[in-house]
């Protein structure tokens, strides 16, 4: 908490990080894009498969595109993909800075009177703040596009994709989506929050630059848990 609200206190040297900014902004997306597709497509398929036959079997096939749509928009896009970039970014993030506190480079950026924080900590929590969201919206797509499919070759639906998205258009609303992208936007920032801080906590040499990478996985992975259930509980007023 200390962390990000001396992150947020660095706001005003944004502007001057920029150039960090997007550096880091294009590696987590390029890192990350083929990873969303596949996990996405398969997601939406999965969940189409899993709750497309009992709905039919109750003569509700017509709520199938729904039922998807709602569940990808609304959890499984912002939850899954935060996961995803926790182990790949956030370790990533932890290890850097780990090795560059370890390696005594941060006691150099403080030694030409850098501000870790503005150099290290603010582009790495901005880039994933902007970054993520739009990986989710993304998934999302993909994600919808993976249950149509599903949806009309698997034989015991047989659902026409005109059926499959007419039906998400009258359940699923822009506000679900919006939703779960502000979702994505929080967990965002808990990622890069706790990787960094992990990062800069780390302490004995190699063998604590994995216990930090460790650390900053599982830590994220459990706030993203604990803070969807919040979000959601906050969303649903």
């Amino acid at each position: 908490m200390l962390l990000f609200w001396r992150t947020l206190q660095a706001l005003p040297q944004a502007w001057r990080q920029r150039q960090k900014v997007m550096e880091q902004f294009f590696e987590i997306g390029n890192a990350s894009l083929l990873m969303v597709c596949i996990l996405s497509f398969f997601i939406g398929g999965v969940i189409a498969l899993n709750f497309g036959p009992a709905l039919v079997e109750r003569s509700l096939a017509s709520a199938v595109g729904g039922v998807v749509g709602l569940a990808i928009a609304k959890e499984l896009a912002p939850v899954m993909m935060a996961i995803l970039i926790a182990g790949r970014i956030g370790s990533a993030m932890a290890a850097e800075i780990g090795s560059m506190r370890v390696y005594q480079e941060i006691d150099a950026l403080r030694t030409m009177n850098i501000n870790p924080i503005h150099y290290l900590v603010l582009p790495r929590i901005l880039a994933l703040a902007a970054a993520l969201p739009m990986l989710v919206i993304f998934a999302i797509l993909i994600g919808w596009f993976g249950g149509s499919v599903v949806a009309n070759f698997n034989h015991l639906m047989d659902i026409p994709f005109r059926v499959f998205f007419a039906n998400m258009k009258d359940i699923v609303e822009l506000g679900d989506v919006v939703n779960g992208v502000f979702k994505s936007f929080c967990f965002a920032v808990i990622i890069g929050t706790v990787s960094c801080h992990q990062g800069l906590t780390t302490i004995g040499g190699p063998r604590g630059i994995g216990r930090s990478v460790t650390k900053a996985v599982v830590n994220s992975i459990v706030l993203i848990v604990i803070f969807d259930y919040i979000l959601t509980r906050f969303l649903l007023k």
